[in-house]
């Protein structure tokens, strides 16, 4: 969906054209950009459990019953799913994997903030070949337990396949969760377990289920996950400037964050993970490694790193004090 943060990332390429992102896509093999002119309002990434270097993403708003998998490498679609048996979508803002491996999609979001008695997750098996296919999905009925609110962010537990989604708003936000498990008849009422302070795009689970990590326009936030509860953790992981981000998710090993954009040609930008902030059994995997990097070879260096996100906290301040003047960034208060 467009919205403010979207004139303000415009503005930061104006005022500063040559700042560019943390995890520069030009030395990090990883970050990628999709290719596919249909694929312009990219609002929700998963990497494929069954395809390596292969990511799911859908379009927002009314595009359509479609599914695309991109090709990390190559930035082309390499398949694209046409969902039957779940009427109009309205406006598909999420995408996750399970650990049965069905994907399922997130048709959560309400332009309108609230006003649509109830909203949909659609969930189909990812397919077994990557070529252009129909199939049929199980649509489930989702009401919160509160009322109606706009959400942007569906994740799925790796580990138990329990349904979160994380509503936008950043005065009253909140992580929802669903019944253990989703009913194709009747409403799935999802309850609130947590606040979130801070206004939510997207999120993912770490593929051992040890860390949910949420996205935002300006910020992002990584958690503990243990039994169904967020933990809160000292560090919090980099995110790139973008000029509209809208969605997360983890490399499949789990040490890198993938970040995605909206826009024609929108850029997947990695930024590597390190410390605390490395999901349980991936920092298991790499000190067994004697510390080498399992994470996936491709995101920026620390001095690229810390160098980038010098001069895009600079094309930032900028922009906002040119349209909102001194506007304080988003922080997690919970």
């Amino acid at each position: 969906m467009r919205s403010l943060p979207s004139v303000l990332g415009a503005a930061a390429l104006v005022v500063l054209p040559a700042a560019p992102a943390a995890a520069d896509d030009h030395t990090s093999p990883s970050s990628f950009t999709i290719e596919d002119s249909r694929i312009t309002e990219s609002s929700g990434l998963a990497a494929s459990r069954a395809h390596p270097g292969v990511y799911w993403t859908h379009n927002d708003s009314d595009d359509g019953p479609y599914i695309y998998a991109v090709d990390s490498k190559t930035g082309r679609t390499v398949a694209t799913v046409t969902m039957r048996g779940v009427g109009s979508p309205r406006d598909v803002e999420a995408i996750s994997i399970g650990p049965d491996g069905d994907i399922y999609v997130g048709d959560i979001g309400d332009n309108l903030d609230g006003t649509w008695s109830h909203v949909w997750i659609y969930r189909f098996p990812e397919p077994k070949t990557l070529k252009n296919t129909t199939v049929r999905a199980v649509q489930y009925t989702v009401k919160y337990e509160d009322g109606p609110r706009n959400a942007e962010a569906m994740m799925i537990d790796p580990k138990t396949g329990r349904a979160y989604i994380a509503s936008k708003s950043q005065k009253n936000g909140g992580l929802y969760a669903g019944p253990k498990t989703l009913s194709p008849s009747g409403t799935n009422i999802f309850r609130r377990v947590d606040d979130i302070g801070m206004e939510v795009t997207d999120g993912a689970f770490a593929p051992d289920g040890s860390r949910l990590v949420l996205r935002g326009y300006f910020e992002a936030a990584e958690f503990g996950w243990r039994g169904g509860k967020l933990e809160d953790l000292k560090e919090e992981p980099d995110l790139p400037l973008q000029r509209q981000g809208e969605s997360v998710t983890f490399t499949p090993d789990g040490g890198t964050l993938m970040y995605g954009t909206e826009g024609p040609s929108s850029k997947v930008t990695a930024v590597k993970l390190d410390g605390e902030l490395l999901p349980d059994a991936t920092a298991k995997e790499q000190k067994k490694n004697g510390g080498g990097d399992s994470t996936g070879a491709g995101a920026a260096s620390d001095k690229e790193k810390d160098g980038n996100l010098f001069k895009g906290a600079l094309t930032f301040a900028a922009a906002a004090a040119l349209f909102f003047g001194l506007r304080s960034l988003f922080r997690r208060r919970r």
